[in-house]
Order: structure tokens, then C-alpha cells, then sequence
């Protein structure tokens, strides 16, 4: 470039600026009203200028707002309790997992919340607490084998006849 269209180009740049400058005078918002400045948000969700019909207001009760996390229910100590199948365990490396028996959703155990020691296919109880990776059990014991209760047969002792 030569230094006459150097000198052409910063003219015309400042050209440009300068009829910036005047457009933004010309509609400039200072002075006006705050209504003219107010947007509305329709039924639709589209902006526009005009309010909304003051007949198709609605009240809202403030007490309903909820803000934050919804509170939890009192949850029953005995629901928490739940059994299960050890479906994995890793002694070596002291964790594994319970498939509970109602939900079919695998939770990890580690090694130190065992009372007891298990094994694969060891029907447990267990509690679930939701650690920093989600679901993991707690108190794990060994389910208490069922007593099978079988009939014995009755004995029936023979009537005794006194001897004459």
C-alpha cells in the first residue's frame, strides 16, 4: 500500500465512526418514558410491546413458591433395611457388590462395613446409604438361615388301663 491509501483508509474509517456517533445520537433512548423502554413477555413466550390484558391476570400464593430442594419425606428406619445376594466380592481387594432381591439394583460393599465375612451367593442383610459414587451398603450380616419347620409326627402315648 502506498501512503495516499493509507491515508484514504483512515479517512474512511473515520468517516465512518463519526456517522456512528451521530446515529446514536439521533436515537438516542435518554429522556424517553419508562414505558417506552418496558418489554412484555406474551402468553407464547415472545417478547412485545404492548402489556398484557390486566383481565387475564393471574394470582400466584407466594407460600407455594418452593425454593430449593424439595424436603424429603421421614423415611421408616425398618424400610431401610433390605436383603440381598452377593453377587461379587474381591477379598484381595476388600469390596464387591449385593444384588438387592426387591429392586434387582447392584450396590457396592466394602470390606469394612462386613460384620461377618462372605462369600459369593451368600444371601445377606444390609442397609443402603448413598455415599459420594452412589448406593453402598452398610451393616452387611449374613441372613440368619431359616429354620425349617418340619411336622414330627405326634406321639400319642397308648391309654393307660389300670391293672385288676
Amino acid at each position: 500500500m502506498g501512503k495516499k491509501e493509507k491515508e484514504k483508509k483512515k479517512q474512511k474509517i473515520r468517516k465512518d465512526k463519526e456517522e456512528k456517533r451521530e446515529e446514536r445520537k439521533l436515537n438516542n433512548n435518554k429522556g424517553k418514558g419508562l414505558d417506552a423502554m418496558m418489554a412484555y413477555v406474551d402468553d407464547d413466550g415472545n417478547i412485545t410491546a404492548t402489556p398484557p390484558d390486566p383481565r387475564k391476570k393471574k394470582v400466584i400464593n407466594v407460600d407455594t413458591i418452593q425454593i430449593g430442594v424439595a424436603k424429603r419425606a421421614p423415611v421408616d428406619p425398618a424400610d431401610l433395611i433390605r436383603t440381598g445376594v452377593v453377587t461379587f466380592f474381591n477379598e484381595a481387594k476388600g469390596y464387591g457388590f449385593i444384588t438387592d432381591l426387591k429392586s434387582q439394583e447392584s450396590v457396592f460393599v466394602h470390606v469394612n462395613q462386613l460384620s461377618e465375612t462372605v462369600q459369593e451367593k451368600d444371601r445377606v442383610v444390609f442397609e443402603v446409604e448413598m455415599g459420594p459414587k452412589g448406593a453402598s451398603a452398610i451393616n452387611v450380616k449374613k441372613e440368619p438361615k431359616a429354620t425349617a419347620i418340619t411336622p414330627t409326627a405326634a406321639v400319642v402315648n397308648p391309654p393307660v388301663i389300670p391293672a385288676s
